[in-house]
């Protein structure tokens, strides 16, 4: 059995009870394939969104789904409104009944979750029907976290499987690799937010040199030049399009991703850390329960030693009893 084998079967243990089936797993294959050994002890504990995708994906239930995907992007590159609305209402309901089986898949296996891992199971579904290459990845198995789909972009599949070298179609099943949905948003927003304000402070109009020879002789020559930086500020360039960049909904969706991507890395590291502390609890657990049978074999043991000592102060006091005996007996048959 390979890894990605083994990753299935451990994918579908319930996330409480992951960390011990993984121990428990990695030591009965130690003796014998270490390099198999080493694959499992890494094989990150799945998120439960991405359990409960797993659970769907054993049963075959989302090949309805993600086949219904490629209609969908066909419908919607034609701008059929009539066909994009009936398979609108499909995919909704498609969606609706495998959350619901998810969730009765959950409860079944004696861990119901909470109507916001549900939340993620929905998403990822989406995703799934949105992007081939995460219709690839949910229907793999080996999933271990949720996905989500952001407009136009790849689904970003980054640590999302646990072997992605078992699921190829997740990687070239469009034609062309995916990328981090952050790298496709900054690579869009570049233009925008490069992008310079078009009015020149220097762009002055209304000055005209050659009007001042039309004034009169008699005129106040003060009185001009006070006009002429009062029509200035009404003809200022409207501040609008100066401002724009500032509120760019492209920089602010890019904001927004990068916000996301930061908090999903320090989740995974968060992950990573909870891994981490409970392969050491189980560890440690298990360096406790051989202590504790060491104890009782050494507890046994003096136990038996003690019965032994007693028994062999009994055998002695007879002895002495029976020496005393005889030299009693010697002694009186002497004289």
């Amino acid at each position: 059995m390979g890894f990605a084998d083994v990753a299935r079967e451990l994918l579908l243990v319930a996330p409480a009870d992951f960390v011990a089936e993984r121990t428990a797993r990695q030591r009965a294959v130690r003796k014998d394939d270490r390099a198999l050994a080493t694959a499992i002890g890494g094989l990150r504990k799945p998120a439960p969104a991405a359990w409960v995708i797993d659970l769907l994906a054993h049963e075959g239930a989302l090949d309805e789904a993600v086949d219904l995907g490629p209609a969908i992007r066909q419908a919607q590159a034609g701008a059929d409104p009539a066909v994009i609305r009936k398979l609108r209402r499909q995919r909704a309901g498609v969606v609706d009944a495998l959350t619901q089986a998810g969730a009765d898949l959950a409860s079944d296996a004696g861990h119901p979750v909470t109507p916001a891992v549900l939340d993620q199971v929905r998403a990822t579904i989406e995703a799934a029907m949105a992007d081939p290459h995460a219709g690839a990845a949910v229907r793999s198995g080996l999933l271990v976290r949720a996905l989500e789909s952001a407009g136009f972009d790849d689904v970003d599949l980054d640590g999302a499987l646990a072997d992605p070298d078992a699921v190829p179609d997740a990687w070239s099943g469009s034609g062309a690799a995916p990328i981090p949905i952050t790298e496709g948003r900054r690579a869009a927003g570049t233009t925008r937010a490069s992008r310079k304000p078009d009015c020149k402070p220097d762009h002055k109009p209304e000055r005209k040199p050659d009007h001042k020879p039309e004034r009169k002789p008699d005129s106040e020559p003060d009185r001009e030049p006070d006009r002429e930086p009062d029509r200035e500020p009404d003809r200022e360039p409207e501040p609008a399009p100066d401002s724009s960049p500032e509120t760019d909904p492209a920089a602010e969706r890019r904001a927004a991703g990068e916000a996301e991507t930061a908090a999903r890395t320090e989740s995974r590291d968060a992950d990573a850390a909870l891994d981490a502390a409970e392969d050491a609890l189980a560890t440690a657990e298990a360096r406790r329960a051989d202590l504790e049978r060491q104890l009782a074999e050494a507890t046994a043991e003096v136990t038996r030693l003690e019965h032994a000592r007693d028994d062999a102060e009994t055998t002695s006091d007879r002895a002495r009893e029976l020496l005393a005996a005889a030299q009693h007996h010697r002694r009186e048959v002497g004289r």
